[in-house]
C-alpha cells in the first residue's frame, strides 16, 4: 500500500479512537459507581439504540472482514456463514430474549441462578461465559492485526503484533473507565459507521455491474477457477463425509450459538422492560439481516472483480477481501479515489473490531467479578466492590486475548468465531433453555450441562486440525489431531444438552417447583422482575 492510504486510514482511525475516548471519559465522569451503572447502564436505553447497539456488538470483524473473504475464495459455501448469523437471531427473538430480560440482572448466571443453588451454578456459568468470550476475543485481534498487514504491506510482522497489543489496551480502557454506558455508544456509532461503509460498497459494487446480479455471479464464477461449480455447494464442505459434517457441525454452531454469547445476553439487561427488550430486538434483526445480505454481494463482487488468487495471496484466510475490494472499486492503487475508499474501509474495519472487543471485555469482566469472585470470596477476606473487580477482570481478559491473537494470526476471523459460537450453544444454550422450560431442571442438572458442553468443546478442539495437523494449523510442525472435524458443534452440543438431563435425573435433589413456578411467572409476565 502506498503512503497515502497508510496515512488517510491512520487518520480516519485516530479521529475513531479520539471520539470513543472522549465518549468514555465523558461518561467516566458522570458515573454512579453503582454495579446497575457499569454493568447495564443504568438500564436507561431505548429500543431503538439498544438495537443499533446490539447489531454494533453482533457485526463483528468477522462478519465483515471474515464471511466477505470466505465467499470471496468458496462462494456458496462461505454464504452459509451469513444466513447462519443472521437465522440465528430469530432463535434469540422467539426463545430468550423477553425471557433472560425478565429473569435476570446483569449475567447469564443470573437468570440460571433464580431457581438453582447460587454457588455451583454461578462458577460453572461464569467460567464457560469467560471461556467464549475469550475465543470471541481473539477473532477480533486476529482481524486487526491482518487488517494492518494489509495497510503497512503485509511486510511488518512487528507492527502486526503492536497493532494487537494496542487494540487490547484500548478495550481495557473502554471498559474500566466507561462501563456499559460508554461502550454502548461507541456501539452505536461504530454499528452506523459500519452500516453507512456497507451500503456506500454495496452500491458500487451493483453498480460496477449495472445492477445485473446474474453478471456479478457469472464474472465471480468465471474468475473463481471453479466455473459454476463455485455457485454450487461443495467447494469448501463437499469433499468427504468429514467434510460434509463439518458443514453440519458449523450449521449448528452459528444458528443456536447467538443465544449463549454473554456480550449479547447482556445487552437486554440495558432497557428497562422486557418489552423494550423485544423491541430492540426487532430493530437489530432489521439491520442485522440488511448487512448479512450485503456481505453476500461484497463477498462475489471481491471474487468478481479481485478474483480469489488474489485475495489469497494477500491473506491466505481471505480476511483482506473487503479492503481491497474498496480500492478497486475506488479506482485501483494509486488512485485518490481508491486511497479515499480504502483508508474509510479501514478505519471502519478497525472502529468494528475495537467497539467488538469493548462488548466482550465487559461481559467477561463482569461474569469474572458478579459470578465468580461473589461466589468465591470468603465472608471474613477484605470485600472489594464487584465494579473494581470488573476493572482488574477487564484487564486479564485483555492480556489474555492479546496472547491468543498473536498465536493465532493466520486463521480466518468468521471461522474463529464459528468456534466461540460452538463453544456458547454447547454449554451456555443447554442450560439456559433448561432452566427456563423444565420444571423438573436441578443444580446438578445446571452444572452438569454448562461442564458437560464446555470441556467436550474445547478438547475436541485442542485434538482438531484447527490446533495441529496440517498447513493450516496453529502449530503446522506437529500432529496430535484426534478429531477430524475443526468445529465441534455436532458432538458437543447434543452431550450438553445430555448431560443437563442425566445430571437431573440422577440428582438425590427433588426439583424446587416453588421458585420454578416463580421464575416462570416472572419469566412470562415480568412481574419481579429489576
Amino acid at each position: 500500500m502506498t503512503g497515502d492510504h497508510q496515512t488517510l486510514a491512520l487518520v480516519l482511525f485516530s479521529v475513531f479512537v479520539a471520539v470513543t475516548l472522549a465518549i468514555t471519559t465523558w461518561v467516566s465522569r458522570h458515573r454512579h459507581g453503582s454495579a446497575e451503572e457499569f454493568y447495564a447502564g443504568g438500564r436507561l436505553f431505548s429500543p431503538l439504540e439498544n438495537g443499533f447497539a446490539i447489531a454494533g456488538d453482533y457485526m463483528s470483524a468477522a462478519s465483515f472482514l471474515g464471511i466477505s473473504g470466505l465467499i470471496a475464495l468458496y462462494g456458496y459455501d462461505g454464504m452459509l456463514y451469513s444466513v447462519g448469523f443472521l437465522v440465528a437471531w430469530l432463535v434469540v427473538l422467539l426463545l430468550v430474549a423477553e425471557l433472560v430480560r425478565n429473569c435476570g440482572r446483569f449475567t447469564l448466571a443470573d437468570v440460571v441462578a433464580a431457581r438453582m443453588a447460587e454457588r455451583p451454578v454461578r462458577i460453572a456459568a461464569g467460567t464457560s461465559s469467560v471461556a467464549v468470550s475469550v475465543l470471541y476475543l481473539v477473532a477480533q485481534m486476529v482481524g486487526a492485526g491482518s487488517l494492518v498487514a494489509l495497510l503497512l504491506g503485509g511486510s511488518s510482522e512487528a507492527a502486526r503484533s503492536w497493532t494487537v497489543i494496542g487494540v487490547g489496551a484500548l478495550m481495557v480502557i473502554y471498559v474500566s473507565l466507561g462501563g456499559m454506558r460508554a461502550t454502548t455508544w461507541i456501539q452505536i456509532v461504530k454499528a452506523v459507521l459500519l452500516m453507512a461503509g456497507t451500503v456506500a460498497l454495496t452500491v458500487l459494487v451493483l453498480l460496477r455491474f449495472h445492477g445485473d446480479v446474474n453478471s456479478l455471479l457469472s464474472t465471480a464464477a468465471e474468475r473463481s477457477g471453479h466455473g459454476l461449480g463455485f455457485l454450487a455447494p461443495g467447494l469448501r464442505y463437499g469433499g468427504d463425509w468429514t467434510a460434509r459434517l463439518d458443514f453440519i457441525s458449523l450449521g449448528l454452531a452459528l444458528v443456536l450459538g447467538t443465544a449463549g454469547l454473554p456480550h449479547i445476553l447482556s445487552r437486554f439487561y440495558t432497557v428497562p422492560t422486557a418489552r423494550a427488550a423485544r423491541r430492540s430486538v426487532v430493530w437489530s434483526i432489521g439491520l442485522i439481516g440488511s448487512f448479512y445480505l450485503m456481505t453476500i454481494v461484497l463477498g462475489f463482487g471481491a471474487a468478481a472483480l479481485i478474483g480469489p488468487d488474489e485475495v489469497r495471496a494477500s491473506n491466505a484466510s481471505g480476511n483482506t477481501a473487503v479492503p481491497l475490494l474498496a480500492l478497486d472499486l475506488g479506482g485501483g492503487a494509486g488512485s485518490t479515489g481508491g486511497t479515499v475508499l480504502f483508508a474509510i474501509v479501514a478505519a471502519v474495519a478497525f472502529a468494528t473490531i475495537l467497539a467488538v472487543v469493548a462488548g466482550i471485555t465487559l461481559a467477561s469482566s463482569a461474569s469474572v467479578a458478579h459470578d465468580l469472585y461473589s461466589s468465591l470470596r470468603r465472608r471474613h477476606a477484605k470485600q472489594y466492590s464487584e465494579v473494581a473487580v470488573a476493572r482488574v477482570a477487564a484487564a486479564g481478559i485483555g492480556a489474555a486475548a492479546i496472547g491468543l491473537g498473536l498465536l493465532a494470526r493466520d486463521l480466518n476471523v468468521a471461522f474463529l468465531v464459528g468456534l466461540a459460537f460452538a463453544v456458547a450453544a454447547s454449554a451456555n444454550l443447554p442450560v439456559l433453555l433448561y432452566s427456563l422450560f423444565w420444571r423438573k431442571f436441578t443444580t446438578r442438572g445446571a452444572v452438569w450441562s454448562v461442564y458437560g458442553g464446555l470441556i467436550p468443546a474445547v478438547l475436541l478442539v485442542l485434538v482438531s486440525p484447527v490446533v495441529s495437523g496440517s498447513a493450516e494449523s496453529l502449530f503446522p510442525g506437529i500432529d496430535f489431531q484426534l478429531f477430524p472435524l475443526q468445529n465441534p458443534g455436532v458432538v458437543s452440543i447434543p452431550l450438553g444438552f445430555l448431560a443437563g438431563w442425566i445430571g437431573t435425573v440422577t440428582s438425590s435433589e427433588p426439583p424446587d417447583e416453588a421458585r420454578h413456578a416463580e421464575t416462570e411467572v416472572r419469566a412470562l409476565t415480568g412481574a419481579g422482575a429489576v
